[in-house]
């Protein structure tokens, strides 16, 4: 099977396919060359002559009843001696005139033909001698002419100027037409009128390969109505599509026609019949046929309505008896299809651009309330982004950020719209009406799964940024001329394809389908994104020059501490010095107040002394560069322990290791210092004496970055899912969920410097700085800790951070 029947075949389809028994293969039908079926219809006659030497190449076999000459002495004998130099030249003329100058090979779009009147002299049907008028078909086919003879019909010259009054008055009416519906229904009856048929109705396609609609009709009194009906995609498979969309009409005009074969059969350069695509006269496949004689139609005609080069629809013709139609009515009709779909585009152009001007005021006006300038405001609650597409619900995606407005967001949405964008282009709007088939679902496994029915989307970028709108399913009640899933069904005569009509109507309700996204709306997505864009441009060079400035401003931070805290150092040496050399000195001639005002100023000078020896190596922490590895925590833990564990034994610590720790890519010495930071910590707030079993354990778990988290920094976790974070968690006093961010901070303590083992409230800065730099997150918890606590009576305090893993470590 084709790749393109295949596309057009749907797991129901198929499935459908596979009850039908052997008498009626729809497969078959799907897959038939008709356009390759080597006949032509009896009435008239075909002959292909080469282009260059007027050879005939390819003649029907009814040669002989048609033009008096049998098959076989025309058959590679040049076209000029039936037709003369003389009318050769015309048909050259004729078909070089509807051709692309130099083409020779079947064109895409519409065939182009002419016709032209041609006499031939030969013996009537009784033996006499005369000439006959023939209307003739010329249409280049590669290197061949190919000429379709139809005899005059009776009844006089074809006159312009009584047939052009008709066709006038129709397309005035067409004119006048101010929507598509109304349109349609001008032109069913001004083809009806034109042309004598019983029924003529306007079809719609729903979608390019879709089934189609009725949404106009006019037809003789008795016959049953099929307005509104639809009919299954099946009726009109994708060859035929293709085919009438390269002609503008086509005419079958006796069904139980005997058709006249071609000689030779197969060509001998292609191995195949000759190519009728763009032929009047192409033979009609038996299961078409077979689908005519059902519904009760002696004879038909299809005029091809196109959008854009693509099959919008059909207007059909159904006769009660045979009928033929001379080519200049054929003509007249193909003119008014022509006229049809332009009109139809007209509307339609006009309907868009009044619908694309609406969406403009409102996206104008949406615009007008972004306060910030920042496309995070396109998601609060009333800026009229959801309503600006008639969505249900809207999703912004930016970086790992998700903004909702409108409806909730199915949770199986999520991670879908990038998933559909990534094969899309930047700025380009993607969107479907039928989510579900797009994905490979049935429409109850998407209602089961969350997801929507429409969904437009447009890529900010390649990272993954975008911006959707999704709309619920809209079940759509249809009824259908026959059951789309049973396209043949067992009759009188075996399974055959069901015969169609409002007497049979089968009720049924599409699924899976929101309402359709317009052009005009997809337009003005479009334009948002440039403006969105633009926003986002802006935005990121503002935020480009914010961080260059602030780099900037850090790093003189750093050396302003760095210089600050070295330079002060040796005047405090100096003061300390002065201090010890008075006491020493003058110790025997100054008073006890002084003697402890001198001891005061050596202690602060001290102190002093130990907080510039901090502020150094907190400063130093941001010139330091990091010399990542893939290390094991545990060896790293044991380093630690050698300056660590004698304070944990000094205060009666058990420390706790649960489990072995995993390899991590940090700085070994800037890890080890974190390590060390957090055992001494907890070492300092251990539980007081009689509180039980003092402990610290040490271990790595799978836990969510609480949002706390992700506001303080960047890094890993921001997603807020589960990572892998090393904890030092103890037993001791806690620490109040109000002071927690405190203790982050630089010198700041919650005890008066000489409780809790002193120090001089670094500890932590440090350990959240190392930790950030490793592009990690750092947080605490100490759920029993009250507020009102006074810092202790509680279960103690836990230290989560994350730090990266190696590629073979990450779940």
């Amino acid at each position: 099977m084709s790749e393109d029947v295949q596309g057009w075949l749907t797991p129901r389809a198929v499935a459908a396919e596979a009850g039908v028994s052997q008498e009626f293969d729809l497969s078959q039908c799907v897959r038939e060359p008709i356009h390759l079926l080597g006949g032509v219809q009896s009435y008239g006659a075909l002959i292909a002559a080469r282009w260059d030497d007027a050879v005939v190449d390819t003649v029907s076999r009814n040669a002989a009843e048609v033009l008096g000459r049998a098959a076989g002495e025309l058959l590679g004998r040049p076209v000029t001696e039936l037709i003369g130099d003389e009318q050769w030249a015309l048909a050259r003329e004729s078909a070089e005139a509807v051709t692309d100058s130099g083409a020779t090979a079947p064109q895409e779009g519409p065939a182009s033909s002419g016709v032209l009147p041609l006499t031939l002299d030969g013996e009537d049907d009784e033996g006499q001698r005369g000439s006959r008028l023939f209307d003739v078909t010329v249409h280049r086919n590669g290197d061949l002419l190919v000429l379709e003879f139809e005899p005059r019909a009776e009844g006089g010259p074809f006159v312009f100027q009584n047939f052009y009054p008709r066709v006038r008055r129709a397309l005035q009416k067409l004119q006048g037409a101010t929507d598509v519906t109304e349109c349609c229904a001008a032109a069913v009856r001004e083809i009806r009128t034109l042309t004598g048929y019983d029924r003529v109705v306007a079809y719609r396609f729903d979608g390019r390969d879709g089934p189609g609609q009725v949404i106009a009709e006019d037809r003789s009194e008795g016959r049953e109505p099929w307005l509104d009906l639809w009919f299954p995609a099946s009726d009109i498979p994708p060859q035929a599509r293709r085919l009438y969309a390269r002609n503008w009409i086509r005419v079958i005009g006796d069904v139980d026609d005997r058709t006249a074969g071609l000689v030779p059969e197969l060509r001998a350069d292609t191995g195949q019949p000759l190519d009728l695509s763009a032929s009047v006269l192409r033979t009609v496949s038996g299961y078409h046929l077979e689908y005519l004689r059902n519904i009760g139609v002696a004879s038909s005609m299809s005029v091809s309505l196109l959008h854009e080069g693509e099959l919008w629809g059909l207007i059909a013709c159904h006769g009660d008896e045979p009928r033929r139609l001379s080519p200049e009515v054929r003509a007249a009709c193909e003119f008014f299809g022509i006229a049809l779909s332009l009109q139809l585009a007209a509307v339609a152009g006009r309907e868009e651009a009044d619908e694309l001007a609406r969406n403009r005021r409102a996206l104008a006006t949406l615009l007008a309330r972004l306060t910030s300038g920042a496309p995070d405001d396109l998601m609060r609650p009333g800026s009229g982004l959801v309503e600006l597409l008639d969505a249900d619900g809207a999703v912004l995606l930016r970086g790992t950020e998700t903004l909702t407005a409108g409806a909730p967001l199915p949770d199986t949405l999520s991670g879908l719209p990038a998933r559909l964008a990534r094969d899309g282009s930047v700025g380009e709007v993607w969107s479907s009406d039928r989510l579900p088939e797009v994905l490979g679902l049935e429409p109850e496994e998407a209602e089961a799964e969350g997801i929507p029915a429409g969904l437009l989307l447009l890529p900010f970028n390649r990272d993954g940024d975008l911006l959707a709108w999704w709309r619920r399913e809209q079940p759509a009640p249809r009824e259908w001329a026959a059951d789309p899933s049973r396209p043949v069904r067992t009759g009188p005569g075996g399974e055959r394809l069901t015969p169609r009509g409002s007497a049979a109507v089968y009720r049924a309700t599409v699924r899976g389908r929101s309402a359709p996204w317009s052009p005009a709306q997809r337009a003005v997505a479009g334009e948002l994104w440039r403006e969105v864009s633009g926003l986002l441009t802006r935005q990121v060079v503002a935020l480009e020059a914010r961080n260059t400035e602030l780099a900037r401003t850090n790093e003189d931070l750093d050396s302003f501490a760095h210089a600050a805290a070295h330079d002060l150092k040796e005047p405090l040496r100096g003061i300390s010095n002065a201090a010890a050399f008075i006491v020493e000195d003058a110790g025997t001639v100054l008073d006890a107040t002084s003697l402890r005002r001198l001891t005061t100023v050596r202690r602060l000078a001290e102190r002093m002394d130990g907080l510039l020896d901090s502020l150094l190596h907190f400063s130093r922490l941001g010139q330091v560069g990091l010399e990542r590895e893939a290390l094991s925590v545990d060896e790293v833990l044991d380093d630690a322990l050698v300056v660590a564990g004698g304070r944990l034994a000094e205060q009666g610590v058990t420390l706790v290791r649960p489990a072995a720790l995993p390899r991590l890519r940090a700085d070994r010495e800037r890890l080890r210092e974190v390590l060390e930071n957090l055992l001494v910590n907890a070492a300092k707030y251990a539980a007081d004496e009689g509180a039980g079993e003092r402990r610290v354990w040490v271990e790595a778990v799978r836990t969510a970055v609480p949002g706390q988290a992700r506001e303080e920094g960047g890094g890993a976790g921001a997603d807020g899912g589960t990572v892998t974070a090393l904890v030092v968690r103890d037993n001791g006093i806690g620490i109040p969920a109000g002071q927690q961010a405190d203790v982050l901070q630089l010198f700041r303590r919650l005890h008066r410097r000489d409780e809790r083992g002193g120090g001089s409230g670094v500890g932590l800065a440090v350990v959240k700085r190392i930790v950030e730099r490793h592009g990690g997150r750092l947080w605490l918890e100490s759920p029993a800790a009250a507020p009102d606590a006074d810092c202790g009576g509680g279960p103690g305090t836990a230290v989560y951070f994350t730090l990266e893993e190696p590629p073979e470590a990450r779940p």
